[in-house]
């Protein structure tokens, strides 16, 4: 498999994960913080452990038993879909429609619901552990179905796309670990505007490819695909921030 192929499942896998990762974190971070580290550094190893084993079996059996373009007909239907749930929510958000995600909130919230359970310094910590495990495998979730669709294309773009979101989470991991801060500086919003715009391209080419589409240049019309996503998704958030009166931005976020 070429270098172009492996780069096309590692890099959006690397960016989609990024940004999982560093939801799933804040939510660790509380609670490490708040009630200690044993119970959510259990928790999250649990979740990560159930996450490998969900893209080991379901991965390997889809790249393994099914048609290629039978998979790449379901896989772009769902990354269309998926994408553009992520690409509504961001122009819905920079349209000032809807908030945009606050970190730091999410994170003084879930400090605030820590505190107030309180724990027994006598008992394991079961809420910290269970918290921990939802957090990293509801985001870890979305980077599964993210690997395994992005790895579709054989075992070299699975290995590559495994590969981009284990770089992810490290470099996450390693620096929240280092800050021992939520990531506000990451620019969240953003990237999840090119993420749902990412998401949305290759879920238009790889369906076009299942039902048995040519694009001129094959993998070159990636970028005028994501190009022209990317400015219809722009025109949409001006002309929502231009039609919609003040008062609907106000309601809108205190909804």
């Amino acid at each position: 498999m070429d270098l172009g192929t492996l780069a096309i499942a590692a890099t959006p896998a690397f960016i989609a994960s990024a940004v999982e990762f560093v939801e799933a974190t804040t939510i660790v971070l509380a609670v490490g913080l708040t009630r200690g580290w044993r119970a959510p550094l259990v928790g999250a190893a649990l979740a990560a452990l159930t996450l490998a084993v969900i893209v080991a079996t379901l991965g390997v059996a889809l790249v393994n038993y099914i048609p290629e373009h039978v998979l790449l007909g379901i896989v772009g239907t769902l990354l269309l879909l998926f994408g553009l749930r992520w690409l509504r929510k961001a122009v819905l958000r920079f349209a000032g429609i809807v908030a945009l995600h606050d970190e730091e909130e999410i994170y003084r919230r879930e400090v605030a619901e820590l505190r107030a359970q309180g724990r027994s310094r006598r008992e394991w910590d079961w809420v910290g552990t269970v918290v921990s495990y939802k957090a990293v495998l509801l985001e870890g979730t979305e980077v599964a179905f993210i690997v395994i669709s992005f790895g579709a294309k054989g075992v070299g773009a699975m290995t590559a796309a495994i590969w981009g979101a284990v770089a992810a989470g490290v470099i996450v991991v390693a620096v929240a670990a280092a800050l021992r801060t939520p990531l506000t500086a990451v620019p969240e919003n953003l990237l999840k505007f090119i993420v749902g715009a990412m998401l949305t391209t290759f879920g238009i080419f790889w369906f076009g490819e299942g039902v048995g589409a040519e694009w001129p240049g094959d993998a070159a019309s990636i970028p005028v695909i994501l190009g022209l996503v990317l400015v219809t998704s722009w025109v949409s958030v001006k002309m929502l921030g231009a039609l919609l009166p003040e008062g609907a931005h106000v309601e809108a976020r205190n909804v």
